[in-house]
């Protein structure tokens, strides 16, 4: 496994449409264990495969699995969703405010509105359909790290971007 580099606005593989996954074979395999790896040591809580310049629609999503993340998550916090050709196809009428950072856009915050709840279908890593029902904070990672396959960050949507002090951005996990 390997930690790559996540790429920044610059660079344009961000702002195209991403491809989608035709094969699950040892190549894809090994892109997968290498955004794992380098979700985990950024650290963040999701990583899309442009943000590692392979435009391909893959998301790897991970919330925290620390104590406090454990009463509010309970078994959702730490577990690890690998989702390929991921698609929204529902969402809650309810948005949600809430702030975001990026792990492609280091040093900033932003404010942006997400569906409170969604319904999100796609393939695990071998290939298999899956079907995944997020509320609430899964809710809005799974938003953010599809945004980035369609070319789209947070900054295109956010109602306030600003750099953060240091006590705010220990308080925001970035996507």
């Amino acid at each position: 496994m390997t930690i790559r580099s996540i790429i920044q606005p610059d660079n344009g593989i961000l702002r195209k449409k991403a491809i989608r996954v035709q094969s699950f074979d040892h190549k894809f395999q090994t892109l997968v264990d290498d955004m794992v790896e380098t979700l985990l040591d950024a650290p963040g809580v999701g990583l899309a495969a442009p943000q590692i310049a392979v435009s391909q629609r893959l998301i790897v999503v991970r919330l925290q699995d620390d104590e406090e993340s454990v009463k509010e998550f309970g078994d959702l916090a730490g577990k690890l969703f690998v989702v390929a050709n991921p698609e929204i196809i529902k969402k809650s009428k309810e948005l949600v405010e809430g702030v975001e950072g990026c792990l492609s856009i280091p040093g900033y915050i932003g404010l942006v509105d997400r569906h409170e709840s969604i319904v999100i279908t796609g393939q695990d890593r071998k290939g298999k359909a899956l079907r995944i029902k997020a509320n609430g904070w899964l809710a809005r990672v799974f938003q953010h790290e599809i945004d980035h396959l369609d070319g789209r960050l947070y900054i295109d949507i956010a109602k306030k971007v600003w750099q953060p002090r240091d006590e705010e951005e220990d308080e925001v996990e970035m996507e």
